[in-house]
């Protein structure tokens, strides 16, 4: 019996023994080569209740390329009535090991004037990859999700997109995308999150379970483990490396900040050092109360507008709280809940506190 053989039947009786803890190999990395590849097209949808293109030259060029590879020709100077026409871009995702014949799904977005797709029909429509080789076809009734209606007077009520459409299955596969797993004599993880110490964690329990140097680290987010050729054998043997278990180190200390929607995520290894924090929040309310200056009967003179501005300042009781040594930041969190401040409040507090370098752990603002 070969190497990998053997290690196979040990690994199959291993592998139902272990205890389920941690994650899954599959579910924190990735095999290198093992990809989807994007692709894309231009083509046009057709049936629409008067919701197409208003006037378009290059959509009428479209129009009439298409209408010429069908044997018929458009008089020269002839308008086109394109109000049930409108051009779309497609999209789609083409998964690995994809094989001629199977189906995926697409994505058409209106990239004209159109007001809906909604009751369109994709015409056939060829799908490339970054390389310009047509991958796919595409062509079937439009699903849209968006609802639009429009009044005489202008008026009108979007819900969701109209403009925008799925296909479920709506093209098939023309071409295979050749894969190196089956290449050589080794396969690499990649890690979703690079982290030397996951990595070398993923080496060791795979080494423990098939050998000494069966997994060797590249850096912080590959390693790389010897696979037999066979393919079948090699198919075999990652099903089963994939769904081993191990404990992925903990990830650094961070402070997420979206400042657009006031959301903020913290890490469980963030750590206060001793400070002292006060805040104190300032209103300013600016408000108008115009005038009319009129002179009196008989008198010479004009009406004139008179300014009158009236500005408050309210400044809000502050409020100062001590931490500890080793105070993580729910202590902070909750202390400020307490007082009452906005996430904003909360997001000027973080900044102080990581420019003065009490604060034990990476703050990123998006």
């Amino acid at each position: 019996m070969s190497l990998f053989k053997k290690a196979l039947a040990s690994l199959l009786i291993v592998s139902f023994s272990i205890s389920a803890f941690g994650a899954r190999i599959k579910d924190v990395a990735s095999v290198q080569g093992v990809r989807s590849n994007q692709l894309v097209g231009y083509g046009l949808v057709v049936g629409l209740p008067g919701t197409g293109e208003s006037s378009s030259k290059f959509t009428e060029q479209a129009f009439s390329t298409m209408l010429r590879n069908f044997g018929i020709n458009i008089p020269s100077g002839e308008t086109l009535k394109i109000k049930n026409v409108a051009p779309v871009a497609i999209t789609a995702e083409l998964k690995a090991f994809a094989k001629r014949g199977q189906k995926i799904d697409i994505t058409v977005s209106a990239i004209g004037q159109a007001k809906s797709l909604r009751g369109g029909e994709l015409l056939q429509t060829f799908l490339k990859g970054v390389d310009g080789n047509v991958y796919a076809l595409a062509q079937g009734s439009l699903v849209v999700g968006g609802l639009g209606a429009e009044g005489a007077d202008g008026s009108k009520v979007v819900i969701n997109t109209p403009t925008v459409g799925r296909i479920s299955n709506g093209a098939i596969v023309e071409r295979e995308i050749v894969s190196p797993f089956s290449l050589g004599d080794s396969i690499t993880f990649n890690l979703h999150q690079s982290d030397f110490t996951t990595a070398k964690r993923l080496a060791d329990t795979i080494n423990n379970l098939v050998g000494p140097n069966t997994a060797s680290l590249v850096d912080a987010t590959s390693v790389r483990v010897l696979a037999p050729r066979q393919i079948s054998q090699r198919v075999s043997y990652l099903a089963t490396l994939e769904n081993l278990t191990f404990e992925p180190a903990r990830s650094g200390a961070k402070i997420i900040v979206n400042s657009r929607t006031g959301t903020i995520v913290v890490g469980q290894d963030v750590k206060l050092l001793p400070t002292a924090i006060t805040h104190g929040g300032i209103s300013v309310t600016v408000t108008e109360n115009p005038n009319v200056s009129q002179p009196n009967p008989f008198a010479e003179g004009t009406t004139e507008p008179i300014e009158n501005s009236t500005i408050n300042v309210t400044q809000e009781d502050s409020r100062m709280f001590r931490f500890d040594t080793g105070v993580n930041l729910n202590d902070l969190v909750r202390a400020v809940n307490e007082v009452g401040l906005a996430p904003g409040d909360l997001m000027a507090i973080l900044e102080a506190l990581k420019q003065a370098g009490a604060l034990e752990g990476e703050l990123i603002i998006i």
